[in-house]
């Protein structure tokens, strides 16, 4: 079996509810849908998110890196040499999701070529999944009515709450109105989107403390690398690191460096291939970390 064609083909569906947050605003999923065709007529489809103010990527960028970069010198390949695969998609930087999309899809060609389900052959499981609703810029009062109507209508009780707006009091009264009208056993966790300073996150946290936040998700520029480590070390709950750790290179720069506590794997920008590697790299740092920091109560409060 060969790879014998490759489509990179662009599309948007407007969403019902726009979704404003730090780093930008979304009216319509505006993707590219990646189909990869073999000689032998099996096609695996997988879909990428372009993110422009995260990753650098448009869907004018995903779909000339696919056609004219990638498809060239994957074309002739067997989906199943997924090493050579990668070889080939890292000698090109950068384009994150055009290559977590060509992973994707091959995935999809190997387990249709199998008759197995892919999450079978990556060997996960799991009983139970959790779903959380993303909340965006709205005045506190909005907020809260949206979220009582997903946990009315869907079930839904855990929320991601974005945040990184400034005077800092918006996120901070979002934060006290959803926990007073969501009550104590809702999950609420913040996604600052790297809209705020270190400095500024250290103060939301100060003034949200005992409202039983979950995580912090990106407070801050990743470059900021000094205030960043200081927020890790002076935090009581987890800093994730999400749109700075796209490639295992970046999970181990942010472990190493204590810029972030936690990871957030996104198989849209890393594939299954790479997410996988990231997810044994974490869980192996997890224990390093448990052993090295022993002695420190806060860190072995921390959850993994």
């Amino acid at each position: 079996m060969k790879i014998a064609r490759i489509e990179a083909i662009p599309y948007s569906i407007p969403y019902a509810r726009p979704l404003k947050f730090a780093s930008g605003e979304v009216t319509a999923a505006e993707h590219v849908l990646v189909r990869i065709h073999t000689d032998t007529g099996i096609c695996g489809v997988a879909d990428t998110p372009p993110r422009p103010y995260t990753y650098g990527e448009t869907q004018e960028s995903i779909v000339a890196v696919v056609t004219n970069v990638f498809a060239p010198q994957l074309i002739g390949l067997d989906p199943m040499d997924r090493s050579k695969v990668q070889q080939v998609l890292r000698r090109t930087v950068n384009n994150p999701t055009a290559k977590g999309a060509l992973d994707i899809a091959l995935w999809d060609i190997i387990g249709i070529s199998l008759d197995t389900p892919v999450h079978k052959l990556l060997g996960g499981f799991t009983d139970s999944m959790r779903v959380s609703h993303m909340l965006g810029f709205k005045p506190a009062a909005e907020l809260l009515e949206e979220a009582l109507g997903f946990r009315e209508t869907y079930g839904i009780d855990t929320f991601k709450l974005k945040t990184g707006r400034r005077p800092l009091s918006l996120d901070v009264e979002a934060c006290h109105v959803l926990r007073e009208g969501l009550g104590a056993d809702t999950e609420i966790y913040l996604d600052a989107n790297r809209g705020w300073t270190a400095n500024e996150a250290m103060e939301v946290l100060r003034q949200t403390e005992g409202l039983g936040l979950s995580m912090l998700e990106e407070p801050c520029d990743a470059s900021e690398a000094m205030g960043r480590r200081r927020l890790v070390q002076q935090s009581r709950i987890p800093i994730v690191g999400d749109e700075s750790v796209p490639t295992l290179g970046d999970v181990s720069r942010e472990l190493l460096s204590g810029g972030s506590n936690a990871i957030c794997i996104k198989t849209a920008r890393s594939g299954f291939t790479e997410a996988q590697q990231i997810l044994g790299s974490a869980r192996g740092w997890v224990w390093t970390s448990r052993w090295v920091t022993r002695s420190t109560p806060r860190s072995e409060a921390w959850p993994p």
